[in-house]
């Protein structure tokens, strides 16, 4: 025959027994754990454990002490719930578990909620950590032997928790399992929830004024008045957020997570723990809590563990939808950390809120927000706020994702506009620089090139009107155009004419290319080279000697008119001459007093006379970011030729 309803049997007994010794070992470690209190829990168990021990020795249930007795007729039954209901100290009726069944008016506004919510939640729910375990041991041993117990513990409340004296004995009733009841008094300088509220009343009729500055004379004064107050200072903190996100100049995903936990660890006097999803994995990314060291090494603990499977982060991230615990009757609601110590109970909380991180389309994390005995438990406003703020750090996380993936492909394109290496040319130094505009995101429109030609060798460099991605698809066809035009034409200026009636054929939008090329041979008396232009500004010429003239640039720009005749001009150099061609990122530069590095060009040039061209192109480039205070206005490209010696013969 089965066992009576709420009589436990000795497999029970004992798996319960073992479970609250474990609490009580975990409590012991707690920071601010009462060890005289646990103490007595301990003692409590081991009384219990003797006694189940013996009635198993004799062959007796040992659940069968305490068993109905004789109860009240039903008149009185009535009568004694009105007893209960009315009674000037707060009550709660337990069955032998634990678990809350009924709660007078008195027990209810010590709770700060109502009754209703408080039935069918494990007593313990309402206690603050520390304690915990211990009041655990003692209601179990209550409901064991049938003895009345007394033990002082905090009682979470709707601001803060409340050091009560718990009183505890066996309720009998006729017929039915036996009952726990549980009268609370408040201790010795704690502040009585109750009669805070009964004061609270007597002042508004009185006509006080509160701490906020609001009259309380009507009815409900006070409580409006804090109400206005939190609203208040709800929206000072979606505003703070906003504004902090906005200031992410750097759009930097981690940077934005760090500052908003710290803020809301602030404002909300929680700890605050971020996870975002990264590869269809939910990790650990931001724990935040008060700023002193001992929060700083357990803030490095958690952020240590993972989302586990069952725990409030995951629950969310997997489902979608937020999660309110005001009391957390499930200390492994977080999860455990080392020593197999739940994370709630090493963060010392006791009420708990996670939101996911979306914006409408995506899931990019959970937000976790949560509160200690010490401060009041979350509430459905509390629940509307994070929500609202989880909307907007994820916002953030997309626009940053977004700012990094553009950044990538605009890198990658730009990548693929220039050549990976430059050719080595017997007798001859090439060195090249490209550096982009310091604003814009887009893909730059410049390009420069160098490759093999029967006979010799050519270089090349353009500019293409715009930026951005179509931008990009004109510069990489005319780069790509010219370098295969100039395997089978080996005058520049034709490769030109020809890479403008592709151009024209493909119909780029409008779009325009400005470029020079070049193609060099070796002759006896020195390095020919023949020049092509196409409405690209000239290349400058130096001298071993420092000499210094700007070649004539000059022709149409390609893509524009069907009968465009590029310029051409042939110049002969020696050893330690230099040619170096740019694009109008280079002189379109500007100072701060509105100058142009136009200007000063040949003159910085010409002081560079002689040196290696790597050594010039280096030079220029710090010229120019110098000389503009690093705001470049336009990309900026450089393409420098140095003869040597000449190849061996």
């Amino acid at each position: 025959m089965p066992p009576a309803k709420g009589i436990p049997t000795p497999e029970r007994e004992i798996a319960e027994l073992r479970e609250r010794s474990g609490a009580l070992r975990q409590s012991a470690a707690l920071p601010g754990a009462r060890l005289p209190q646990l103490l007595d829990a301990a003692l409590a168990e081991l009384d219990g454990a003797i006694d189940t021990a013996t009635a198993l020795q004799a062959g007796l249930d040992p659940g069968a002490a305490g068993g109905p007795q004789a109860g009240a007729s039903d008149t009185e039954r009535r009568l004694l719930g009105a007893m209960f209901q009315d009674a000037p100290v707060p009550l709660f009726v337990l069955d032998r578990d634990g678990t809350i069944r009924r709660v007078n008016r008195r027990g209810a506004d010590l709770l700060g909620a109502g009754a209703g919510y408080a039935s069918g939640k494990l007593f313990t729910a309402f206690v603050a950590l520390p304690s915990r375990a211990a009041v655990h041991s003692q209601l179990a041993a209550v409901a064991r032997t049938g003895k009345p117990r007394r033990l002082s513990c905090p009682l979470l409340g709707p601001d803060a928790a409340a050091h009560v004296v718990l009183a505890l004995d066996v309720l009998d009733l006729a017929g039915e399992p036996s009952l726990l009841i549980a009268a609370a008094s408040i201790g010795h300088g704690a502040p009585d929830a109750a009669q805070d509220a009964a004061g609270g009343e007597a002042g508004a009729a009185a006509g006080g004024v509160d701490g906020a500055g609001g009259e309380t004379g009507a009815p409900g004064g006070k409580a409006a008045a804090r109400a206005i107050e939190a609203i208040t200072h709800r929206l000072d903190l979606v505003t703070a957020a906003t504004r902090l996100l906005l200031e992410n100049a750097t759009f930097s995903e981690s940077v934005a997570l760090q500052r908003c936990a710290r803020l809301l660890a602030a404002e909300l006097a929680a700890w605050v723990i971020v996870d975002v999803d990264r590869r269809q994995r939910l990790r650990r990314q931001v724990v935040m809590g008060p700023a002193d060291h001992e929060s700083q090494q357990l803030a490095r603990a958690v952020a240590a563990v993972d989302p586990q499977p069952g725990s409030a982060p995951r629950q969310v991230h997997e489902s979608g939808s937020s999660l309110l615990i005001a009391h957390a009757e499930d200390v492994g609601i977080l999860g455990t950390g080392a020593g197999d110590v739940p994370l709630l109970m090493q963060l010392g909380a006791t009420s708990l809120l996670c939101v996911p991180l979306s914006d409408g389309e995506h899931s990019y994390g959970v937000l976790t927000l949560a509160r200690r005995a010490s401060e009041p438990h979350f509430e459905i406003a509390d629940l509307g706020l994070v929500e609202e703020l989880g909307e907007q750090l994820a916002l953030a996380i997309r626009v940053d994702r977004m700012f990094r993936r553009r950044t990538e492909i605009a890198d990658s394109l730009q990548a693929s506009l220039l050549p990976r290496e430059l050719p080595d040319v017997p007798g001859v130094e090439i060195a090249a620089a490209y550096v982009a505009a310091t604003e814009g995101l887009e893909v730059g429109g410049d390009f420069y090139d160098a490759y093999l030609i029967p006979g010799g060798w050519g270089i090349s460099i353009g500019d293409v009107c715009g930026k951005g991605e179509h931008a990009a698809a004109v510069t990489a066809a005319a780069r790509h155009a010219i370098r295969v035009l100039a395997h089978w034409d080996p005058d520049p200026a034709g490769v030109l004419r020809q890479a403008n009636e592709l151009m024209l054929a493909e119909e780029y939008d409008g779009r325009f290319v400005t470029a020079c090329a070049a193609h060099f041979r070796w002759r006896d008396d020195g390095l020919h080279a023949v020049l092509g232009s196409a409405g690209h500004p000239g290349p400058v010429l130096v001298r071993a000697d420092g000499a210094v003239r700007i070649l004539e640039g000059g022709g149409m720009p390609l893509g524009l008119f069907p009968d465009a005749e590029p310029a051409a001009q042939d110049i002969e150099l020696s050893q330690g001459d230099l040619l170096f061609l740019y694009t109008d990122g280079v002189t379109g530069a500007r100072s701060p007093e509105l100058a142009y590095f136009e200007e000063r060009l040949t003159d910085a040039l010409a002081t560079l006379a002689g040196r290696p061209s790597a050594e010039v192109v280096s030079a220029m480039q710090a010229l120019v970011v110098e000389f503009s205070m690093n705001d470049l206005r336009d990309d900026m490209t450089m393409l420098a030729l140095r003869v040597g010696a000449g190849p061996a013969p």
